[in-house]
């Protein structure tokens, strides 16, 4: 099974977050799209409004299965080996879920200030259309 994550392309943290991701899956289950990738966007329906709800994960095999800012980073998380135990635990904390879906919106609001914003848009090693099937 192949997801595509699509991540904000000019935000120093969500493209250290991807490069971080890359090294540790190396396209096996991830593929990337940079918010700023219009183009690719609109072949998943996705607007620049969307994007601004934060990063957005797709299944791909049925791409109308998607998560979106604190939900994809969890399901992320569940899928990466021994994810599930770690996400399970986190769910299972009193307050924790409230708590983490509140510090996702604070940092995605303000990441340009608090992390920086890039020149360039970082574009992944394992980009989307890199031998995967379209939407």
């Amino acid at each position: 099974m192949l997801y595509y994550v699509i991540y904000d392309g000019q935000c120093n943290l969500c493209a250290t977050f991807t490069q971080l991701l890359e090294k540790f899956d190396q396209g096996k289950l991830f593929h990337y799209v940079p918010m700023q990738d219009e183009d690719i966007l609109r072949k998943f329906d996705i607007t620049g409004q969307d994007c601004q709800m934060g990063m957005i994960l797709i299944n791909g095999e049925d791409p109308e299965q998607r998560w979106q800012g604190s939900n994809a980073a969890e399901e992320i998380v569940r899928l990466l080996p021994f994810g599930q135990v770690f996400i399970t635990a986190y769910q299972n904390i009193p307050g924790m879920k409230k708590l983490g879906d509140a510090t996702y919106e604070q940092v995605r609001d303000h990441r340009y200030d608090w992390f920086g914003k890039r020149e360039t848009t970082y574009k992944s090693s394992y980009p989307f259309g890199c031998g995967n099937p379209s939407p």
